[in-house]
């Protein structure tokens, strides 16, 4: 997207609530780690009034902030990972940052670290250390394959998760090379996995008084949505494959080519919707058959039901397919590119295109507040951070003197 398409697309960041700071206002996070996992689910507490303080490398910080597309030196997406949250640079191989980091988790709440497995213990940073200056704190621990068992050690990343929980295994034609989302999903999914951890570990800190240690492993993230993949396989012995783009086991749903090349995403699968379907695209004799009443019976006949669709498809272009559609009730829509996103009236009526100003006086396009609360929704309170932009003012939080910190300047431990 070019600056003008962004400046048109772009919504004010709003904050217009009964209580604006959000409901998670007054709970402070300590964000250790770096890219995606940890910084995601840190982000989505910022977002929701957390005060968030990322500790970053002196130097060049989180390698997220050099990733992909580049404005003024700095990743776009760093704009979206890193908003509402605080900078401090600190370098934690040094003793004197990790005494700094105990200072800190004696006033957290919330601990975020994406380490391998035995880094944080190697700074003398685990749970019983922290636990024994802080017995409330909460610590969030993601990694590839957890904290204990045979692989704890091994280097994970969200792709390798992938592939370990059946997804990779799934995505893509059959017969062809497996393909990967285009998004680093399966940081994401350990992310909130993460969240909803943090968000149940409060809840039982509230009734008990004390905190605990969320291990979130990648790979289970993702496994933990792969549906009824093992059940199936426990109990026939199935081992499901790629299918495309149909939903294997659920008939009708495809995407079906239309008559100007784009393709309509179309699902018939519940009994009365398969009706109106067979109805609107000049099938009632499809729509009567007794066989085809149920699920099962669509199943066994997919390859006929899908050449129906597709015959009528071919004759419309996406817009008339999907007008036809939303008239029958059908549940039916378009693959968007982000440029259709960013001009979908839908999307900004429901606060999705939310606008930052950058240092430059330009505006950019980020995505909004998810989930929608109703009193206490999401908020742009601060743009994401310069590399130790906090530095000297959390210091000061946790007591320390000008003269200290820059003594610990002088020794590369801050930045």
């Amino acid at each position: 997207m070019n600056p003008s398409a962004s400046e048109n697309i772009a919504r004010p960041a709003t904050s217009a609530t009964p209580t604006a700071a959000g409901p998670l206002a007054g709970l402070k996070v300590i964000e250790l780690g770096q890219l995606i996992a940890g910084p995601f689910a840190a982000k989505t507490l910022a977002d929701f009034g957390a005060e968030v303080i990322k500790i970053e490398a002196p130097g060049k910080g989180d390698p997220l902030r050099q990733w992909r597309l580049l404005k003024d030196g700095t990743s776009v997406w760093w704009q979206v990972q890193s908003r509402n949250k605080r900078s401090v640079a600190l370098d934690l191989r040094q003793p004197e940052a990790q005494d700094i980091i105990r200072q800190l988790a004696q006033e957290a709440d919330v601990l975020i670290e994406n380490f391998r497995p035995g880094a944080m213990e190697d700074w003398g940073l685990g749970p019983d250390a922290l636990h024994a200056l802080n017995p409330r704190l909460i610590m969030l621990r993601i990694s590839g394959y957890g904290q204990s068992c045979p692989y704890r050690d091994r280097p994970g990343f969200g792709m390798v998760a992938e592939a370990m929980s059946g997804l990779r295994h799934l995505s893509g034609e059959p017969g062809r090379v497996p393909v990967r989302v285009g998004i680093s999903i399966g940081d994401t999914l350990a992310a909130l996995h993460g969240v909803i951890g943090i968000l149940m570990a409060l809840h039982h800190r509230n009734t008990h008084g004390v905190g605990q240690v969320i291990d979130v492993a990648l790979y289970e993230a993702v496994f933990n949505c792969m549906e009824s993949l093992l059940p199936e396989y426990s109990a026939f012995g199935a081992v499901r494959g790629p299918a495309g783009s149909a939903l294997p086991g659920i008939a009708p749903t495809n995407a079906y080519r239309c008559a100007d090349g784009a393709y309509a995403l179309i699902a018939g699968t519940g009994d009365s919707i398969f009706k109106r379907l067979m109805a609107c695209i000049g099938r009632p004799d499809l729509a009567q058959d007794s066989s085809l009443a149920s699920n099962t019976g669509r199943v066994a006949r997919v390859k006929e039901l899908d050449a129906a669709i597709g015959q009528w498809a071919e004759t419309l272009s996406v817009d008339d397919v999907l007008a036809a559609l939303e008239k029958a009730e059908v549940p039916a829509g378009k693959i968007y590119t982000v440029a259709d996103i960013a001009s979908d009236p839908h999307y900004a009526a429901r606060g999705m295109l939310e606008s930052v100003q950058m240092a430059d006086g330009s505006a950019l396009a980020v995505p909004g507040f998810v989930p929608k609360l109703s009193l206490t929704p999401g908020s742009h309170q601060r743009n994401a951070p310069t590399l130790g932009q906090d530095t000297d003012a959390v210091l000061r939080e946790v007591g320390l003197t000008e003269a200290q910190i820059s003594a610990l300047r002088e020794r590369g431990v801050v930045a």
